[in-house]
């Protein structure tokens, strides 16, 4: 279980009427769901790739082939991209379950949403890969969006090769304890 901080602390706005914007960043297993899913009982709207695969086309490699995941994905956070434009517009709070894994990726999202006239915060959730293995092992058996397919050591290996953690971003740190 991640040890989170205080969510008054990560959700604070000097300015209320300035729409909040949360960037879960993380690998695969960190807990992102977890917590965007408590902003979300605080009224965020969360704003999730897997789910949104799994709600609008089924599920990984039997709903659809497998060949079509990242072409799904690339869809899916358009039409993702267009609903947070769409709630910033609103004065929406907002919660973004992506992995956030790209420097590059997290400027785009920060750019976007400050040109939308939000705030944001980037919420990076580091957890030891000893510890996301096994959170992998558990959330294998289940059965729903975030668990749509297994990722395997190899996977994992390659996520935690890619991942560039954020470093003077702007970045809240959350780490697990055991």
């Amino acid at each position: 279980m991640v040890d989170y901080p205080q969510i008054e602390h990560v959700i604070y706005q000097a300015d209320t009427s300035v729409p909040l914007v949360v960037m879960m960043c993380g690998v695969a297993g960190s807990g992102k769901t977890t917590y965007a899913q408590l902003l979300e009982q605080r009224g965020f709207i969360r704003l999730s790739i897997d789910e949104e695969i799994w709600a609008t086309k089924g599920r990984y490699g039997i709903d659809y082939p497998i060949e079509m995941y990242e072409q799904l994905k690339v869809e899916a956070e358009l039409k993702l991209r267009n609903e947070l434009v769409n709630l910033l517009n609103k004065k929406r709070n907002v919660v973004i379950d992506f992995s956030f894994w790209q420097r590059k990726r997290r400027n785009d999202y920060k750019k976007l949403i400050e040109e939308g006239g939000g705030e944001w915060r980037l919420l990076y959730l580091k957890v030891h890969p000893n510890d996301l293995r096994e959170r992998l092992r558990i959330r294998s058996q289940r059965f729903d969006a975030n668990a749509a397919f297994t990722i395997t050591e190899e996977i994992l290996s390659s996520y935690l090769k890619g991942f560039e953690v954020p470093s003077g971003e702007g970045e809240m740190i959350v780490e697990a304890k055991k």
